[in-house]
């Protein structure tokens, strides 16, 4: 992977042979697809075993410590990894490690600081929710010290190591939920989770032989701060979202519909891992095509999203005609709550893939200031339609109207990259 150009940067690097091109791109494509896959796989195994053992509403307690998870990772990336992949992808390998040494040391500071206000709140929280926010503040720094490792593999052009190194948490998961499931209780299963997770990272310090420096996350902040507080802003924005939406589910309709929410997306699970994690990968590849034939880019952009939103159709079709046998063995009794929110789910799945394929070509121009304007409108559609929706027609109503935010968002995507491209072309960008 090559780093992308920021404001006032100039590529030089010669074009490779077309040939030669390709096959790179499919390398990194190839890899970027089997750490995705590594890493979905695990954690459907991680929703579906947790769903089949718990039931639906200590279900939802879990998915809450989940949703909040996802909040932090996001807060972490935006300071630590995504900076990293930007600067210092295919740079000299000493560059490479002091670089790797202070992102991965600034994912471990965020961890230690958002998991002590964890282990704060938790005893506050009281009930079920308490000890699980406990043990997910203890398991923080391990579960953001994995991702950061994954990130800078990807950064030197390892995405085998990337890959490697989930295959090494999902194989750490099987004894660790068995063991989980026999104390039978939430935070169990957050602490069976966050172990294997602190296994895997431990591995990556065995691959990459960088000790992380949490002394060196303040220079780290000092040094992106450019570009840090900007992915911050726009990383959590969304996963913020999703949370604000979950607790709000949760105050109104109960935490038995957050966990019915969280099985139907269990369900498309591949393709909300997928749309997780695309800046591996597909950020990157339009800048590529940015510099080499800026004229494609409107038309990779749309392959990129339009594919995805066709394959979330085709999956949810397929969960659609799904036989209640079937939904009860992969579900238990998650099954006849979420069955109902599959179309909803699916269409929102589809609408937020299409968007994707423009937020990675604003990135790639460079164009901060729509695709920051994209991302709030898209948060407060998403937030607006779920707790409105549920305060007029339930766990129901709150899913149509999220599918109808994400298919809005994801237009007000379209019409900023359509835009921006138009500026491109008349050298405004």
């Amino acid at each position: 992977m090559t780093p992308m150009p920021t404001e006032g940067e100039k590529t030089t690097t010669p074009a490779p042979p077309a040939g030669s091109a390709k096959r790179a791109l499919v390398g990194r494509l190839s890899w970027g697809l089997a750490d995705q896959a590594a890493s979905s796989m695990s954690n459907f195994a991680v929703g579906i075993y947790v769903a089949r053992s718990l039931g639906v509403t200590a279900f939802g307690v879990f998915s809450l410590a989940w949703v909040t998870y996802g909040v932090v990772l996001n807060i972490s990336r935006g300071l630590a990894t995504d900076p990293l992949v930007v600067r210092f992808s295919g740079v000299p390998d000493a560059s490479w490690r002091g670089a790797v040494a202070r992102s991965t040391g600034t994912a471990l500071g965020v961890g230690a600081a958002i998991g002590a206000a964890c282990l704060v709140a938790g005893p506050a929280l009281g009930g079920r929710v308490g000890p699980a926010f406990v043990c997910l503040g203890v398991m923080l720094p391990g579960l953001l010290l994995q991702d950061a490792w994954r990130f800078s593999f990807f950064a030197a052009g390892a995405g085998r190591k990337a890959c490697l190194n989930d295959v090494v948490w999902g194989v750490a998961l099987v004894p660790a939920m068995v063991v989980a499931a026999r104390v039978g209780s939430v935070a169990a299963f957050v602490l069976a989770w966050g172990a294997s997770a602190t296994v895997a990272a431990g591995y990556g310090y065995l691959q990459s032989g960088i000790r992380s420096r949490v002394t060196g996350a303040r220079g780290w902040l000092r040094e992106q701060r450019d570009l840090g507080y900007r992915y911050l802003v726009e990383n959590t924005c969304l996963s913020g979202a999703s949370q604000l939406r979950a607790y709000g589910l949760g105050a109104i309709v109960g935490v038995g519909a957050v966990g019915a929410v969280r099985g139907a997306e269990l369900l498309l699970g591949p393709f909300l891992a997928v749309l997780m994690g695309l800046s591996l990968v597909t950020v990157p590849e339009a800048a590529r095509v940015l510099r080499r034939t800026p004229h494609r880019l409107g038309a990779f952009c749309l392959l990129l999203g339009g594919g995805q939103a066709v394959g979330a159709l085709i999956w949810g079709g397929a969960l659609l005609l799904m036989p209640d046998r079937l939904g009860e063995l992969v579900l238990g009794g998650v099954w006849h709550s979420a069955a109902q929110l599959i179309l909803p789910v699916t269409l929102g799945v589809a609408g937020a893939g299409l968007g994707t394929g423009a937020a990675a070509g604003l990135r790639a121009l460079g164009a901060a200031r729509r695709s920051l304007r994209s991302q709030l409108f898209a948060s407060a559609a998403y937030v607006g339609g779920g707790l409105g929706g549920a305060a007029v027609a339930g766990t129901v109503g709150s899913a149509w109207c999220v599918a109808a935010a994400t298919v809005s968002g994801s237009a007000v995507w379209w019409l900023h990259l359509r835009s921006a491209l138009r500026e491109h072309h008349q050298g405004g960008v």
